[in-house]
């Protein structure tokens, strides 16, 4: 599959995802599903990464640590990048470090899993609330591409 392909899958799987609710920890398509959940199962379905079963993690850890789990684990399957294209992923830093995560269909609209909206959903990735805290949010582009030759 050419990266053209494969980037195109991450977003028509991504796109089957569509108001399933959000739910802490889930990964059930149709059912329940958290932002890092939703990378992890997108990803997966599409051959980019393994299974990923984390452990469990506090709906409000990025408030209270230092310790970027979410990026860290982003870092494995994917490098940082500054113009993100469809299928790669956008970062954002809530509370203390990089913790909300969406899939880019084509930079600025996105799809995340929206705890504000409750469910997975289309969103406009500049938008002020996603982008704006005290000050400028920090966000990042990642993408796992290239990929290496199997």
């Amino acid at each position: 599959m050419t990266e053209q392909e494969e980037r195109a899958a991450v977003v028509a799987e991504a796109l089957t995802w569509l108001r399933t609710k959000w739910h802490h920890q889930a990964r059930v398509k149709g059912a329940g599903v958290d932002c890092a959940m939703f990378l992890a199962a997108v990803y997966q379905a599409c051959g980019l990464c393994p299974e990923i079963k984390p452990d469990h993690y506090p709906m409000d850890w990025a408030m209270h640590r230092q310790q970027g789990l979410f990026v860290d684990w982003v870092k494995k399957y994917a490098r940082e990048v500054e113009h993100p294209g469809p299928g790669d992923i956008v970062l954002y830093q809530f509370g203390k470090v990089l913790s909300h995560g969406a899939i880019v269909i084509g930079w600025p609209q996105i799809i995340h899993a929206d705890r504000r909206a409750g469910m997975v959903t289309l969103a406009e990735g500049d938008q002020d609330w996603l982008v704006m805290g005290s000050g400028e949010r920090v966000i990042s582009f990642w993408s796992p591409w290239p990929r290496a030759a199997a």
